[in-house]
């Protein structure tokens, strides 16, 4: 009774069309979560994501959730989530990714989920890194550590949202450095991410991992271009 009375003066609205929801919805409406491009890469070998690091780096397993299309759900999300501050967005993705991967080898054994970074003055502009919440909800379904501490980045690069595919290419400053090797050696990490277009930055991010003894990779994302 509460809640339906919070919700006819705040109603909670689709963080995709902002229709309102309806009380059995949470963070999208059924409608959006009907139309969301979903990938499904997690039940299948040599997917798109794994394909993007051949010849570049190594990864156990990589999968992203969703697909990015121009002027799609998925941009309207992931624009709520990364410029409006809707952080439950990274909740409601997290969440539904993470129920998935628990079931599936390759990640259950998963030692640690670690974010790509934001530079401290990016961080400190926006007040939150727009990965943690989605990592953090992952880490809760595999039932492992989430640390966004020992990976950091050390250079301060524009968005990548607003320039071309050739230019993310080029993208040769974008440094990363570890904090506490001593924390991730002998693991297997999960780096997650927003959206994968090139994979520059998180190749960058696994270059820099494996300079840890003995460490594993795989990669998890909200959606890919």
């Amino acid at each position: 009774m509460l809640n339906t009375v919070v919700n006819l003066f705040f109603p909670k609205v689709c963080y995709s069309c902002y229709d309102a929801l309806l009380d059995f919805e949470n963070y999208v409406c059924t409608k959006c979560r009907h139309n969301l491009p979903i990938t499904n890469f997690h039940y299948d070998t040599n997917n798109p994501v794994e394909k993007v690091f051949y010849g570049r780096a190594k990864v156990e397993k990589a999968t992203a959730l969703l697909r990015f299309e121009k002027k799609g759900i998925v941009q309207q999300l992931i624009h709520n989530l990364k410029y409006k501050g809707y952080e439950d967005i990274g909740v409601f993705l997290g969440e539904w990714l993470g129920n998935e991967l628990k079931d599936i080898e390759g990640f259950k054994d998963v030692d640690v989920v670690i974010p790509v970074p934001l530079h401290k003055n990016k961080l400190k502009k926006r007040g939150y890194n727009q990965v943690d919440k989605f990592g953090e909800e992952i880490a809760k379904a595999l039932s492992t550590e989430y640390n966004k501490t020992s990976l950091i980045k050390i250079t301060n690069t524009k968005s990548q949202v607003t320039k071309k595919r050739f230019a993310r290419w080029q993208i040769t400053n974008e440094l990363f450095a570890i904090e506490n090797l001593n924390q991730i050696e002998n693991k297997h990490i999960l780096l997650v991410d927003d959206i994968i277009t090139t994979g520059a930055t998180l190749e960058s991010c696994i270059n820099v991992l494996n300079t840890a003894k003995n460490v594993k990779i795989s990669i998890a994302t909200m959606a890919i271009v």
